[in-house]
């Protein structure tokens, strides 16, 4: 087993814990808060810099500066739930009333911190530049616009993003060229 995997498995019930924590706590677009202090309190233990918006108070930025030179990538997980009510019985089912991770940002949330743990172990020899975004906002289809027109992805050379498809068994990836899962609003 490759040293990424290994990590992966290491950091698996990490990320199970984070994602739970996350679907128990869900906010609504530009209300992230809460989820925007706990995911910056993440990549505070990872030592990864980021800014968190001082006019919204909610999603961030983090910059990962590999050892190396290269191109700066951007991978982005959206963190804003729906104002649904949660009727799942799950255990760690939604504790704020009249708002759910339906749409599986809380998944997005999670993988990405672990992405960022991952990375981060090999900070020295990666090539360039990894920018994590945790948008806000993405359920009210404002939250792609308002990160471009701040300039959170000026200098990046290429972004993807993450999202849960039930249809995909686990394990398997799928990947097309070109725009992917189309929404409301483009970067």
């Amino acid at each position: 087993m490759n040293q990424i995997q290994e990590l992966a498995r290491k950091y698996q019930d990490t990320v199970v814990a984070l994602r739970r924590e996350f679907h128990r706590h869900p906010e609504l677009s530009f209300q992230e808060v809460e989820t925007t202090k706990r995911i910056a309190a993440e990549l505070d233990k990872l030592g990864i810099p980021y800014e968190i918006d001082p006019e919204k108070n909610t999603g961030l930025v983090a910059c990962l500066k590999g050892g190396k030179p290269g191109k700066a990538v951007a991978l982005r997980a959206d963190i804003d739930g729906l104002p649904v009510k949660e009727m799942t019985g799950l255990p760690f089912a939604s504790e704020n009333d009249g708002k759910m991770h339906a749409c599986g940002h809380d998944c997005h949330s999670a993988m990405l911190l672990g992405a960022a743990k991952i990375l981060s172990a090999y900070r020295d020899a990666l090539k360039g530049t990894v920018k994590f975004l945790f948008q806000s906002a993405e359920e009210s289809g404002h939250g792609a616009n308002y990160y471009v027109d701040h300039g959170c992805l000026d200098g990046v050379d290429a972004a993807m993003a993450i999202h849960m498809m039930n249809e995909i068994p686990e394990g398997t990836f799928s990947i097309e060229a070109g725009p992917r899962m189309a929404s409301c609003t483009d970067f």
